[in-house]
């Protein structure tokens, strides 16, 4: 029987809606200082330049310096007089304090390229691995390493609110955690310093920002194969996969997420420390978020999101976005603009719903963000299993409140462990649990080829717009991209 389920999109913004944001222009501004002879006025993000405008006279607020490098934005903030607050050394991005006086001087100052504001974003939220051919790639496939294609070897990075670690659905049959790091991002909510802390596998992080959405989330990811009480049978979309959580909290702004992405690029290759061996902690080969602004955006290749997940796919690990949950009509872009990224191996997931019959000729789900019909770059990638998902949850959690769908899981104490939303939170972390299984099957594709795979062998079912040629798969379409993931047909592909 189908279940109905709210769609969660849990907003964490105050303010003027980010629509109107996204169109503020820098001409509120004062008008900036004369830059050096030869030395070009460095671009203002338009939601930096709108906070500008609205910045009184000795306020501060958060600025991410982009230089040519590391040591050129540094010595910006430096001569400008702002506070560091964070640095992301590998794309030369320093995170800093400033007024509007200080950052109009910064566009002046050598080596400066970008100057972009502390954005705020919002998470966007038992079917399923039927439709994918999940299930059937697990019980018939198996991977380099002989097993069966479970995502075995793989860590899944879950940016997200957090992790309950302890969840039954998170436990392997012996009780091995499938959760092997769990970090926790700390943001100075007024200067904006931000630092990424081991707080162990016992720490329950989702239940500390009263959050929800990443334990359901990482459940899709990589939920152990469970039955409930009332008989249903679930497992996420890698079983075998180890999670590596990092939480955001659940009141969320760019620079807490990119500060998340920085730490999966500076440690994706020993998450657990150099000390701790693959075996027991693989590679984080795959990130996950479902975040996002509500209402879309332009896509902004110059914002440090861009740089960190392009440094990520040069260094073998796949980026992978919620579309967003902005529905739409082809008539605008309504797409997550960090996932219209056009760099290999960075994908944007549209929401598909089965109908309840675990089906392929289902339909795209009414929410499901639509790009701009004719402007491919701003289409989905592909389509993933979003609507009416069951997966773990608390039930005094925000997010599992609203499922209305609460059902217990397997331990006499399990009341109310699992619940059912929808949202293309829902339909992400479905394709990153897919990416860790074809990982499996092919430990030295690299993303770009990850990503083909998947968009060249996708179901085309017949809902919503054609199909155009186009995209990384040959075919595309405005609302659903390259159509239906098919794990067993992508797997295929690729060996």
């Amino acid at each position: 029987m189908r279940r109905t389920a709210r769609t969660a999109t849990l907003a964490v913004a105050s303010g003027a809606a980010l629509a109107s944001i996204f169109t503020a222009q820098l001409t509120a501004q004062a008008a900036p200082a004369p830059a050096a002879a030869g030395q070009p006025l460095a671009e203002v993000q338009d939601f930096l330049a709108g906070e500008l405008g609205d910045l009184a006279a000795g306020d501060r607020t958060t600025v991410l310096v982009h230089g040519t490098d590391l040591a050129a934005a540094e010595a910006a903030v430096e001569a400008t007089g702002m506070r560091t607050a964070t640095t992301f050394d590998a794309i030369g991005v320093v995170v800093a304090r400033g007024t509007a006086e200080q950052v109009e001087q910064a566009r002046t100052e050598p080596g400066v390229t970008y100057l972009e504001g502390n954005q705020p974003i919002a998470f966007t939220q038992e079917t399923s691995n039927i439709a994918t051919r999940g299930k059937e790639a697990a019980e018939t496939l198996t991977g380099a390493d002989g097993t069966a294609l479970t995502g075995r070897g793989v860590s899944v990075g879950v940016i997200d609110s957090g992790v309950d670690p302890n969840h039954p659905y998170l436990r392997d049959a012996d009780g091995t955690k499938a959760v092997v790091s769990n970090q926790k991002v700390l943001c100075d909510p007024f200067e904006a310093a931000c630092q990424v802390i081991d707080v162990g596998t016992s720490v329950d992080t989702d239940t500390l920002s009263v959050g929800g959405h990443g334990t359901h989330v990482t459940g899709i990811a990589a939920g152990r194969p469970t039955e409930l009480t009332d008989g249903g049978r679930l497992q996420g979309a890698a079983p075998g996969a180890k999670v590596v959580s990092l939480s955001t909290g659940a009141a969320l702004v760019i620079v807490g997420a990119d500060a998340a992405l920085n730490w999966v690029l500076e440690n994706h290759e020993a998450p657990c420390g150099p000390d701790v061996s693959a075996a027991q902690c693989p590679p984080i080969k795959v990130t996950n978020n479902s975040y996002g602004p509500t209402g879309g955006g332009e896509f902004d290749p110059q914002s440090a999101t861009v740089k960190l997940q392009r440094a990520l796919a040069a260094e073998g690990v796949v980026t992978v976005w919620a579309a967003g949950n902005d529905g739409g009509d082809g008539s605008q872009s309504l797409t997550n603009p960090p996932g219209q990224d056009p760099t290999g191996g960075i994908l944007s997931v549209a929401s598909y719903n089965d109908l309840g019959t675990g089906t392929r000729d289902g339909e795209l789900s009414e929410f499901s963000s639509r790009g701009r019909a004719g402007a491919q770059g701003t289409y989905p990638d592909v389509s993933a299993p979003g609507d009416t998902i069951t997966s773990s949850c608390r039930p005094y959690l925000v997010i599992c409140s609203t499922g209305m769908d609460p059902r217990n899981g397997p331990g006499a104490l399990d009341i109310g462990t699992f619940n059912t939303i929808s949202g293309t939170s829902m339909a992400a972390p479905h394709v990153a649990g897919i990416v860790a299984q074809l990982f499996q099957d092919s430990p030295d594709a690299t993303p770009a080829q990850i990503e083909q795979a998947i968009t060249s062998t996708a179901h085309q079912y017949e809902f919503g717009a054609p199909y155009e040629a186009g995209g990384t798969g040959g075919t595309t379409s405005f609302d659903k991209g390259a159509g239906l993931v098919d794990v067993v047909a992508a797997a295929n592909a690729l060996s």
